[in-house]
């Protein structure tokens, strides 16, 4: 009986390490230098949230190449409907910039500038030079810095609170070189203030909502990476 056993316990050994020999040569062995599972979330980009650094991203550029050229096709007669009319200044404008820059989306452009605006204004209120700095040219950040300075040194503070933006209208465009210029009409209802240091209102109205005009122009080199849009000049509207 022992060594039916012994026969038998032979033959089990043989066969298991055949078995794990045939396993070994179809699956290979691990060497410490397999790649390591693929993640399907690990290649995408981080997005830095507004609400924590106020960053705006207006149209963005592609981070990919395509592999092979897209075949350029003509303008539509409707191409910019809503936007511009047809074969305006403003309409050959946007066509330059779509031409330099392919990825430009005009509907996306006119909701960023508007989530810009709102934003630059409320934090000029509020003297945050560090977050207009991101947002302006250099030119126009000197007279919003230059303007809160002079504030502070009043001893005054503003207030200001959107209450709506009623319309937003491109009023210009154009390519100089590799730079794309955009001028946007915005026309809003506000409440906006300033106190003197003894917290009396000195000029606009703490409760009173004032229909506001202004223009901004904002620019962006079509050649850079960076998809973020500048505020290049603004002025008080008709």
């Amino acid at each position: 009986m022992s060594d039916v056993f012994d026969i038998y316990t032979i033959i089990f050994l043989a066969l298991a390490v055949f078995i794990f020999w045939r396993l070994r040569s179809v699956l290979g062995q691990r060497t410490g230098r397999e790649r390591p599972p693929y993640d399907p979330y690990s290649a995408r980009d981080a997005v830095r949230s507004p609400a924590t650094d106020k960053v705006v991203t207006l149209p963005s550029r592609p981070t990919e190449v395509a592999s092979r050229p897209v075949e350029a096709t003509p303008p539509s007669a409707d191409r910019w409907k809503g936007i511009a009319d047809n074969g305006s200044p403003v309409a050959a404008g946007l066509d330059a910039i779509v031409g330099a820059d392919p990825s430009f989306d005009v509907k996306h452009f006119i909701t960023g500038a508007r989530t810009a605006y709102e934003m630059i204004v409320t934090i000029f209120a509020e003297g945050d030079r560090r977050q207009l700095r991101t947002l302006l040219s250099r030119e126009v950040f000197d007279g919003f810095d230059a303007a809160i300075t002079e504030r502070e040194g009043r001893g005054e503070t503003a207030e200001t609170r959107f209450i709506s933006i009623d319309n937003s209208t491109i009023t210009a465009a154009e390519l100089r070189g590799r730079t794309a210029q955009i001028t946007v009409r915005f026309m809003s209802k506000l409440v906006s203030s300033t106190r003197d240091r003894n917290g009396v209102v000195i000029d606009g109205h703490a409760d009173k909502v004032t229909d506001v005009t202004d223009v901004w122009t904002f620019a962006r080199d079509v050649s850079s990476r960076d998809p973020n849009w500048k505020v290049v000049a603004t002025e008080a509207g008709q």
